[in-house]
Formats: structure tokens, sequence, C-alpha cells
């Protein structure tokens, strides 16, 4: 398996070394971090084709795509960094998708201070791949009411994605992630994720909350090739080892933008079916255009 950086190469901060020396981690460094990551596509046998080569270039794509949520997941690593667990507790992070990171390719995420947070930017091959922001709140989230989440199971058979399956104010709802030891390692060899505070501290990495969101599309629906364009995401706690995950979301639009549709939900990702992990606004493309152009 290939190393978080190319050999011979160094990153440009040690994440252990940086959280081990902070002192105040509220305080901004005033000097840009770089990460570098070899990218690698998990979702290659998924059901979402447009992580499969032959599909992907179908669409006009070099190849399969590395998912948004691994690519969101990179964008993690300097915010916490910086901010080490508070960030995983109470941080916001979003995060748009503008060209797609390859498997095997070197993906470059440059977080860099402004206003109250971090920049951040994903280049791989020359190519600007993603932009976003990171910060860190001073207060907490307010508390959830989970009465106004009401939940929801998937269905026993998906109905295929449309304007009604994907139709604005319907609840959607996951089945259970346990977040067991191989799960969360296997999470962090996937991502090749550097941070020691994940496995140290048995923490699950922000991906695994992330693909929750993508869960509430795919567990509900029959998608064709689909893409995640960019998520925003606040943290209202931990979520650890042993603890099981579950999202609730509702779906507050499906819209048309150059072709695709689109949709947005609005998610909230609990830990025991009870504790709020995060929520989060997740969009996706559930019907590419080329997709629509050829009547499928």
């Amino acid at each position: 398996m290939a190393g978080i950086i190319p050999s011979g190469a160094k990153d440009i901060f040690d994440p252990a070394q940086v959280m081990a020396k902070r002192t105040k981690p509220d305080r901004l460094s005033a000097m840009s971090m770089t990460y570098r990551v070899e990218a690698y596509n998990l979702s290659h046998s998924s059901e979402n084709r447009i992580h499969d080569d032959a599909t992907a270039q179908r669409f006009g794509f070099t190849g399969g795509l590395v998912p948004g949520v691994e690519v969101f997941a990179y964008c993690c690593h300097p915010a916490v960094a910086q901010w080490g667990r508070d960030f995983l507790g109470r941080g916001d992070i979003s995060a748009g998708f503008q060209k797609p990171v390859y498997d095997g390719r070197i993906a470059t995420i440059t977080a860099t201070p402004e206003a109250d947070g971090l920049a951040l930017s994903v280049e791989s091959e020359g190519a600007g791949c993603a932009t976003g922001f990171a910060r860190l709140p001073e207060a907490s989230p307010g508390e959830v009411d989970l009465t106004d989440w009401p939940a929801a199971s998937p269905p026993e058979i998906r109905p295929k994605a449309s304007d009604e399956s994907l139709a604005p104010g319907l609840w959607l709802g996951t089945r259970v992630l346990e977040l067991t030891p191989q799960v969360l390692a296997d999470y962090l060899r996937d991502v090749r994720e550097a941070a020691p505070i994940y496995a140290e501290q048995g923490i699950a990495h922000p991906g695994l909350i992330l693909r929750m969101c993508n869960w509430l599309l795919t567990q509900n629906t029959v998608l064709g090739p689909w893409i995640h364009i960019g998520s925003k995401l606040r943290f209202h706690s931990e979520a650890r080892l042993g603890e099981s995950l579950t999202a609730r979301g509702r779906i507050i639009a499906n819209s048309d933008r150059k072709g695709h549709r689109i949709v947005s939900i609005d998610a909230l990702v609990l830990a025991g079916g009870a504790r709020p992990v995060a929520r989060v606004t997740h969009d996706a493309i559930w019907r590419p255009r080329q997709v629509a152009e050829a009547g499928v």
C-alpha cells in the first residue's frame, strides 16, 4: 500500500508534533500549512459507477473519481492539526468540489489563515479540485431538539431516484454503522491519515461521519452515476469507538443547475440514536446532465 506521501517527499509539518507542542489550540498560526496525501478511491467497486474507470471516462473524466467524502476528509487534516480534539467536538468546516481527484494521484491540501479560520484548497496535478473553510467557534452549538428530527428507516425496496423520491420535505434515515476497531482502522488506512489522534484516542474520523450523509441517499434510492459536490459540517460532539452512528435528514432542495439535477439534504448524525455528533448540509448531483441528455 502506498504511503501518505510520495517516496522521498516530506510533509511540511508533522501532525503529532504540532498537536504535542500547541499550548493554545484556538490560536491560529500565521503560516500556511500544506498536507500531501496519495488519494485512494475506496469506492471503486461501489454501486455508484462514477467511481469506476470505464463509466467515469464516458462522462469525460480521466478515470474513476475519488469520492468527495474522502476529499473532504483530507481537508479536515489541517484543521485537526491546528485545533486538535476541540475541532472534533465543536468545529465548523465546509468544502465544495470543482474538479476530481483521481486514484493514486497526489492531492495537496493547503490551509491558509484567514479571518477567524483556515481557508482550504485542494490541488492535484496542477488543477484546483476543491476549496473550503474551517474554523473553531468559541461557543459550542446549541442544543438539538430531536422531536424536530423524526426518525425514518430506509425502505426494504428502494425506489429509483427521481424528483418524486427526492422531493423537498421528505425525511430520510439510515441503517446503523457500528464503530468497531476494524471500521475505524480501515478508514484511517483508506484515507492515509497521518495524525495519531484518531487511533490513540478512539475517535471516528470526520470522513466516516460524512459518509452517513451519503447513506441518506444510497440507502433510500437507487441512483445511477452520481457526484457529491459539497458539504458544510458543524460538529456537536465526537463519535467514538464502540458507539453506533445513524443519520436523519430532510431534503431541502431538488433543483436544476446547468442541466444537472442537484439534491440538498439537511442532516443530523447521531451517536447511539440520541447524541448529536454533527449537523451537515450535503449536496450532490443525483442525475448528471449527461444522463439526462441520454434519456436514461
